[in-house]
């Protein structure tokens, strides 16, 4: 009978070999890292099979785990969430290729200047190090955390969901073996699948030597639990609350459109809307509708300031869902659900002071056609993106020119925003000199060259 590794050494070990395989990753060629995820992808598409096998085995997994009857509908949701299809695969295909293509950034020189002395100092992007990802999400994001890292030369150490087990299994032997066959050193990913909370508590806690940095995908139980246990910095966690304020001067049905598309295009992502703030001059054109619309046909939760249910009080509600009062939480609360907190606010200044006050703020939008008001919404809003008359939804890195990213960061020390193949790099001061030195140097000017010369 074989004794199981205590958590704390398993990590301590796997992340002791990340840390001696990093500087392998560092050092591939870009042409190598294109030609490896090409691959990658390629391995995937020429078995599908494989991986929708592993995967049924999680779906039955999932589905035995819920014994009691009063469980069924529950069960079949998450059964759901758990199965993967071949068009979900061609997903995961197509995005391994779309970040292959994607310029290396390591190397990458962002400036150079000449000092008076003649020294030539430059700024060059390297790689961050050896990056763990904590994901409660789909196999998609292991795929796209291990292609990117690998792409900006850095070692991704992988923690998913226990839900997709077999499913991560048998699409990591997939992409090892494309990646090896392509020159792709062993080791230059982790894929930890040890199921124990205490693993990932551990990761969390590996200090400087082990991880440079984390990356969280997840809900807001994982999201708090990482903030309080990492002791290294917070790459991105998709934490916030997405708003959207509509200005008096603006296109109605336009605004509309983004409300809806902001809200139900995905209801559970990171930058689908959370408030709605709508200045009180056009609330009852503009509202009545649009409240009708998600109730009745996005069924949508809203739950609204005291001026909006007292003005949808006075419409006829036959056959809908009424609206709920909001309560002091809903303000705070990033829903990742079908529920909307809706206020009406008087004007533009009252509108930035809730979102400041309502904060972090992942994503903000305003619709507007008043070009002093997009500018001062764009200049005081601090959020990871603020979009003027667009979508919430397309605070992501494909509709940034970025092709993808691995998450979504409000934070201040590095990038705000998608955090893609730039930003899982950082910036490194290289100078090549002809001998410049610091002065007044310590060796008086008359006995230099002597004292130079009798140098062993």
């Amino acid at each position: 009978m074989s004794i199981e590794v205590p958590s704390k050494l398993y990590i301590d070990k796997l992340l002791k070999d990340c840390r001696s395989s990093s500087m392998g990753v560092v050092r591939l060629a870009s042409a190598v890292k294109t030609t490896a995820l090409h691959a990658m992808a390629d391995r995937i598409a020429a078995d599908h099979a494989t991986v929708l096998a592993a995967n049924a085995r999680d779906v039955d997994a999932v589905g035995k785990s819920f014994e009691s009857a009063d469980a069924k509908s529950r069960m079949k949701a998450a059964v759901a969430r758990v199965r993967l299809t071949a068009d979900y695969l061609k997903e995961i295909i197509d995005r391994l290729h779309v970040i292959a293509d994607l310029p290396d950034p390591v190397g990458r020189v962002t400036s150079r200047q000449e000092r008076p002395d003649g020294l030539q100092v430059s700024r060059v992007r390297v790689p961050i190090g050896v990056i763990g990802v904590i994901s409660e999400r789909d196999p998609l994001v292991m795929a796209e955390s291990i292609a990117l890292c690998l792409k900006s030369g850095n070692l991704c150490v992988f923690r998913g969901a226990v839900e997709w087990k077999w499913t991560f299994q048998a699409l990591d032997a997939q992409l090892r073996e494309a990646a090896t066959a392509s020159g792709i050193p062993g080791g230059s990913w982790a894929l930890i699948d040890r199921e124990e909370k205490e693993v990932a508590i551990e990761l969390m806690r590996s200090g400087k030597g082990g991880l440079d940095a984390i990356i969280v995908r997840g809900g807001a139980g994982l999201r708090k639990t990482v903030a309080e246990q990492a002791k290294v910095p917070i790459l991105c966690d998709d934490g916030g609350l997405t708003h959207l304020y509509v200005d008096e001067s603006t296109d109605l049905p336009m605004a509309q459109n983004l409300v809806i598309n902001s809200k139900i295009q995905l209801v559970g992502a990171s930058n689908a809307l959370d408030t709605l703030l709508v200045q009180q001059v056009i609330g009852r054109q503009f509202l009545p509708p649009l409240i009708n619309r998600l109730l009745d046909q996005f069924k949508v939760e809203v739950r609204a300031c005291p001026k909006t249910v007292a003005l949808m009080g006075q419409m006829a509600m036959t056959g809908h869902t009424a609206i709920v009062p909001a309560t002091d939480p809903d303000w705070h609360t990033p829903f990742a659900g079908p529920v909307l907190a809706i206020k009406m606010v008087e004007d533009l200044s009252e509108a930035l002071e809730h979102i400041r006050a309502h904060g972090p703020c992942l994503t903000a939008a305003v619709a507007t056609s008043r070009y002093e008001s997009a500018i001062r919404f764009t200049r005081e809003v601090d959020a990871g993106a603020v979009l003027v008359n667009a979508s919430t939804r397309l605070h992501a890195g494909d509709s940034f020119g970025m092709g993808t990213d691995v998450g979504l960061s409000t934070g201040k020390l590095h990038a705000k925003g998608p955090i893609g193949l730039d930003q899982l790099t950082c910036e490194k001061y290289v100078v090549f000199g002809m001998g410049q030195l610091r002065l007044p140097h310590p060796v008086p000017d008359t006995y230099f060259d002597a004292i130079m010369l009798k140098r062993p």
